[in-house]
C-alpha cells in the first residue's frame, strides 16, 4: 500500500463500512448506547469478518501503518474479543508473532491475561476494533506494560474522536492511530446520501459533547 493510499485510507475505510451497514447513522432517531448515552451512530466492526475483501482491506492498513509507523514491532496483540482476528490477519501479513489481551486475568491454570508468548522488552502493536473513550484498550496496552514489554502503539479500526479519548492516550503517553474515523465517515455518509448535509452540525455536535445529546 503506497503512502496516497495511506492517506485515502480514511475514506477508503469509512465507505466500505457504511456500505456494509458495519456502521449506521441517524442523527434524528438516535441510538441508546448500553451507558445510557443517546448516540446517532451505532459501530459494529465485527460485520468487517463477513466480508474477505473488507477485512483484507482492513489487514492491509494496519499492515501499511505498521511498516511505516512502527517498523520495529515485534508482536501483534489484540483485544479480546473484536481485535482478535484483525490482529491474526495483521500478524500474518507482517510475518509476526501474535497474541492477544484478555480484559482480565483468567481465573484458573496459570491466570494469564495474555495469551501467546509477549517477552520483556519486546515492542508490541496492539489491535483494537473501535475507540470510543479508551477506557478498553488502554486497559490491554497496559497489560502488555505490566508484562514487562514496550507499547509501541494501539490501532483500531475507527474512532469516535472523543477529546477524552486523545486525552487518555497522551496521559499515558501511547500512542493511537486509527484506520478512519468520526470526521470521515461523515463526509462519506454525505456523499453515499446516507445522511443530508443538513444533519450534519447535529453529528458534530453530539461528538463534541455527547452526554448531552437528545436531551
Amino acid at each position: 500500500m503506497s503512502k496516497r493510499s495511506l492517506t485515502d485510507l480514511p475514506n477508503e475505510i469509512a465507505n466500505s463500512l457504511l456500505e456494509i451497514g458495519a456502521v449506521a447513522l441517524q442523527p434524528n432517531d438516535p441510538f441508546t448506547w448500553t451507558s445510557g448515552i443517546k448516540s446517532p451512530i451505532y459501530c459494529d466492526n465485527r460485520l468487517t469478518m463477513t466480508y474477505p475483501e473488507i477485512r483484507d482491506l482492513v489487514a492491509e492498513g494496519f499492515a501499511a501503518v505498521i511498516r511505516e509507523r512502527y517498523p520495529d514491532a515485534e508482536v501483534i496483540a489484540g483485544t479480546s474479543t473484536a481485535g482478535i482476528p484483525h490482529a491474526a490477519w495483521v500478524a500474518q501479513k507482517l510475518n509476526l508473532p501474535m497474541a492477544y489481551i484478555r480484559d482480565k486475568a483468567k481465573g484458573h491454570g496459570k491466570q494469564n491475561q495474555i495469551e501467546g508468548r509477549v517477552l520483556p522488552g519486546q515492542k508490541v502493536v496492539v489491535i483494537e476494533d473501535l475507540i470510543s473513550t479508551g477506557g478498553s484498550s488502554l486497559k490491554a496496552a497496559l497489560a502488555v506494560r505490566e508484562a514487562g514489554a514496550e507499547v509501541a502503539g494501539v490501532l483500531a479500526i475507527f474512532t469516535y474522536q472523543f477529546d477524552s479519548a486523545k486525552q487518555a492516550f497522551a496521559d499515558e503517553n501511547i500512542e493511537l492511530d486509527t484506520l478512519s474515523n468520526y470526521t470521515a465517515l461523515i463526509e462519506a455518509a454525505v456523499k453515499l446520501g446516507k445522511v443530508a448535509e443538513s444533519d450534519v452540525a447535529t453529528l458534530q455536535a453530539w461528538r463534541q459533547d455527547p452526554q448531552s445529546f437528545g436531551k
